[in-house]
C-alpha cells in the first residue's frame, strides 16, 4: 500500500525566489523570519573542519565523544547523559513517537512551535489543550514565536523542555532533568550554525539510553560536530544581541507597534493583518513571518535591524527608504568575510577580522568617507595576516562596486592630503570603471600597497596614493585617511549625469 503524503512543515520562499518575484537583488534580502544569528561564529571557519574533511571518508567511531564530553561540561551533567542529533528537531519527532504514539500531546503554552504538531501526526498522537491530561508535553520555554518565558508544569505524562533559545533568556530548567524532564538544545540560533544542523538532548542516563537506541547511527555529520566543538570552545557573548533586543523593541513602539516583552532572539509584534504587513515588506527586501495575530521578526545587530526599521517606515508611515545596503560575502580555503555598505552613511563602522592593524586602518578609511561599514570574518591568522588583509580588502572593493552601480550621479573625482604628525600622505579617486593603482608608500608597513592594490581590483576605481614619514604606521593611517576623504569628495552628489563624455563608466 503506497503511503499519502501528511502535512508537513512549510518553509518560506528562498531567497531567489523573492529576488525573481519583485525583481530584486537576491544578495540585498534580509532575513527577519529565522530566528537565526546575523552572522556565523568566528570558529566557523574552513580551518575547523580540515581535519574532519581530511578523514570524511570514514566513520566516527566514538560517536563524537569530544563533543558530548564538551555539552557535558558546560552544562554540569555526565556524559551518558547527552544524545547528539540533527537539529533539536531529530528529537522532537522521536520523542513524540516514542512517549505518544497513538496517544496524546500537550504543549506549553498553548501556541507554539509548529514542529510539535507534525511530530504528533507522524507518530498517530492527538494534541490536545490540557497539559495534564496528555502523555507527552512539550514546553517551549523561552516560547516560539512569542518570547514568552512559561513555567514549567508538573504533569503526570513526560515532559519535554524545548530551551533552543534558553541562552537568550540566561535561564534554564535543568534541574528538572533529576525529576525526570529531558532538555532540548540547538546549536542554529545563539551558536550560529543553523545551516550545521546540530542539537542534543540532556536527561537521565536510562532515558538517555532509551534515546539513542532509536536514532539511527551518527544521524551528525563529522563537518557539523567539528563545528559545533569549535563554537563550544569560544564562551557566548550576548550582550550586543540584548542591546539591540531592547532598541528594537523601543524602535517599534515609536512606530505605533507593540512588541511582546521577548526572553529571546526575536520580538512578535502583534497586528491585525500579519499577512498584509509581511508581504508589503516583501518588495523592499526584508523577510518576516505571520502568525495568527502577529508578525515575528528575528533580532539580528544594528545595520539589518536599521533596515527593518526603514522598510517599516515606509510601509507604516509612508515614508520613502533610506539609501541601499550592499551585502556582499566571500570565502576561500584560508577566510571567510561578510560586509555590509552603506556609501550615503553616518561613519557608524565596524571592521572585525582578527588582522587588528589594517582592522583599525579599514575603519579609518571608512569613517573619513562617511560610510556605514560593517566587516566581520575570520581568515588563517596562524599563517601570517596576508591572505586576511588581501581578501578584507577585495570584500570590501566588491561591496563598494556594488554600491556604485553604474556611477552616475557622483563628482567622480576626489583629493585629500592628510597629514599625521610627520607623515603626509596625498590620495586622489576616480570612479573610473576601470581597475588602475599607482601606490608609492615609505615606509610600507608590510601590506598597505598590497592592501591597496586588492581594493582597487575588485572596486574598479583608479586610485593614486603617495605617502611618506619616518614611522610606518603614521604614514600608514595618513594614506588610509586620506583615501577615505578623497573617496567622500569623489561621492558627492553632482546632477543625475555620469560624469563621462562616453556616458559610462
Amino acid at each position: 500500500m503506497r503511503p499519502s503524503a501528511l502535512a508537513s512543515y512549510r518553509w518560506p520562499p528562498s531567497s531567489d525566489e523573492i529576488a525573481q518575484r519583485y525583481g530584486i537583488d537576491p544578495r540585498t534580502i534580509l532575513r527577519f523570519d529565522g530566528n537565526v544569528a546575523a552572522t556565523p561564529p568566528a570558529s566557523a571557519r574552513p580551518g575547523a573542519i580540515a581535519a574532519a574533511l581530511a578523514e570524511v571518508n570514514e566513520y566516527d567511531r566514538g560517536r563524537y565523544r569530544a563533543l558530548r564530553e564538551a555539552i557535558a561540561r558546560r552544562h554540569g551533567v555526565e556524559l551518558d547523559q547527552v544524545a547528539l542529533g540533527a537539529g533539536s528537531d531529530e528529537f522532537i519527532v522521536l520523542l513524540a513517537r516514542l512517549f505518544a504514539e497513538g496517544a496524546t500531546i500537550a504543549t506549553v503554552p498553548s501556541f507554539s512551535y509548529s514542529m510539535y504538531p507534525f511530530a504528533a501526526l507522524m507518530a498517530g498522537a492527538r494534541v490536545i489543550d490540557d497539559p495534564a491530561a496528555a502523555d507527552l508535553v512539550f514546553v517551549c520555554r523561552p516560547n516560539n514565536p512569542t518570547g514568552e518565558l512559561p513555567e514549567v508544569p508538573d504533569v503526570a505524562g513526560q515532559i519535554v523542555i524545548d530551551e533552543a533559545y534558553a541562552d537568550y533568556a540566561e535561564s534554564d530548567a535543568l534541574d528538572r532533568v533529576s525529576s525526570g524532564a529531558i532538555i532540548l538544545r540547538t546549536f542554529s540560533k545563539a551558536y550560529g550554525l543553523a545551516g550545521a544542523r546540530v542539537g542534543y538532548a540532556i536527561a537521565d542516563a536510562q532515558l538517555i539510553e532509551a534515546i539513542t537506541s532509536r536514532q539511527a547511527p551518527l544521524s551528525v555529520s563529522a563537518l557539523s560536530a567539528a563545528l559545533a566543538l569549535g563554537a563550544l570552545a569560544v564562551p557566548l557573548d550576548l550582550t550586543a544581541l540584548w542591546a539591540e533586543r531592547e532598541r528594537l523593541t523601543t524602535e517599534l513602539t515609536a512606530l505605533g507597534l507593540a512588541p511582546l516583552r521577548s526572553y529571546t532572539n526575536f520580538l512578535f509584534v502583534p497586528t491585525p493583518e500579519p499577512e498584509v504587513l509581511v508581504e508589503s515588506l516583501l518588495p523592499l527586501g526584508v523577510v518576516t513571518r505571520a502568525y495568527p495575530g502577529g508578525v515575528r521578526v528575528s533580532v539580528r545587530d544594528e545595520l539589518d535591524n536599521d533596515v527593518l526599521l526603514e522598510a517599516l517606515r515606509s510601509v507604516v508611515l509612508g515614508e520613502a527608504p533610506g539609501p541601499s545596503l550592499v551585502r556582499r560575502t566571500r570565502y576561500t580555503a584560508e577566510t571567510r568575510l561578510s560586509v555590509r555598505l552603506r556609501l550615503a552613511g553616518e561613519g557608524r563602522v565596524l571592521v572585525d577580522t582578527g588582522a587588528g592593524f589594517y582592522d583599525h586602518m579599514l575603519q579609518q578609511l571608512a569613517f573619513h568617507a562617511g560610510f556605514d561599514l560593517r566587516l566581520e570574518g575570520v581568515g588563517d591568522l596562524e599563517t601570517g595576516t596576508h591572505h586576511t588583509v588581501e581578501d578584507t580588502m577585495r570584500t570590501f572593493g566588491e561591496a563598494l562596486d556594488g554600491a556604485l552601480g553604474d556611477r552616475r550621479g557622483f563628482t567622480r573625482y576626489g583629493e585629500a592630503r592628510v597629514p599625521m604628525d610627520e607623515a603626509l600622505a596625498h590620495a586622489v579617486v576616480d570612479l573610473s570603471g576601470r581597475a588602475t593603482a599607482v601606490i608609492s608608500v615609505t615606509p610600507d608597513e608590510g601590506m598597505v600597497a598590497h592592501a591597496f592594490d586588492s581594493l582597487v581590483q575588485t572596486s574598479r576605481i583608479t586610485l593614486h596614493v603617495t605617502a611618506s614619514g619616518t614611522n610606518a604606521h603614521h604614514v600608514a593611517e595618513a594614506a588610509f585617511k586620506a583615501v577615505g576623504r578623497a573617496m567622500a569628495r569623489a561621492l558627492t552628489s553632482d546632477g543625475s549625469a555620469i560624469r563621462s563624455t562616453k556616458g559610462t563608466l
